[in-house]
């Protein structure tokens, strides 16, 4: 969505979703997308129980499916679940129905009220049929901790260059960026603690 709406556009063209949390003083959201997967959404919270910090995941259904013991583990030590449908679907290249049915199936494995669409990308009509359902949750922080080209240290003085009160910060735990992720988490919320931010989860 961010590539094509952004700032100001998205958020009158998507009116009822949430970019961030206003009035929130000195509290910053940590959001985790496209988990939970083995070896890397279990790190993630080893991190986040040492540091006594809770976090939002937007979980795949199919993800769920595949790894049932973290997921439950997720739930037991108190994060707040979020939905990001069945599949990792861009809304800009499927059809109403079909971008509607894996948020249905996704449904069945994860049960929230807060769904955020992947790669943010979600187009007006979609959006309309799913804001009477869900909170439609987005972003105003990226750590970019996807980014090939991007190296730990150019990620973590992008977050402590940009990080404000009420943001909502998208890390992800997949595969992909297992390495970064891990290790940039760490480092950002010592940061954080070191700025007086607590850390809150999506209500």
């Amino acid at each position: 969505m961010f590539d094509r709406l952004a700032g100001n556009a998205a958020k009158i063209v998507f009116p009822a979703a949430v970019f961030s949390v206003p009035g929130a003083r000195e509290t910053v959201y940590l959001t985790f997308d496209d988990g939970p997967v083995a070896n890397v959404t279990p790190q993630i919270l080893d991190i986040l129980k040492a540091k006594e910090v809770k976090a939002t995941f937007f979980c795949l259904g199919e993800n769920v499916k595949k790894n049932p013991a973290i997921f439950e583990r997720i739930i037991k030590e108190g994060h707040r679940l979020g939905l990001h449908g069945y599949k990792h679907l861009n809304g800009y290249k499927t059809g109403r129905h079909a971008y509607l049915q894996n948020v249905i199936k996704g449904s069945e494995w994860i049960a929230s009220d807060l769904f955020r669409p992947p790669y943010g990308r979600i187009t007006p009509k979609q959006y309309q049929l799913l804001k009477d359902r869900y909170r439609i949750v987005f972003w105003s922080l990226m750590s970019y901790d996807y980014h090939s080209q991007n190296t730990l240290e150019k990620c973590l003085d992008n977050l402590k260059k940009k990080t404000k009160a009420g943001d909502i910060v998208v890390f992800h735990d997949n595969e992909k960026v297992r390495l970064n992720s891990v290790s940039l988490l760490s480092d950002y919320i010592d940061f954080c603690r070191a700025q007086n931010f607590f850390f809150g989860v999506i209500d």
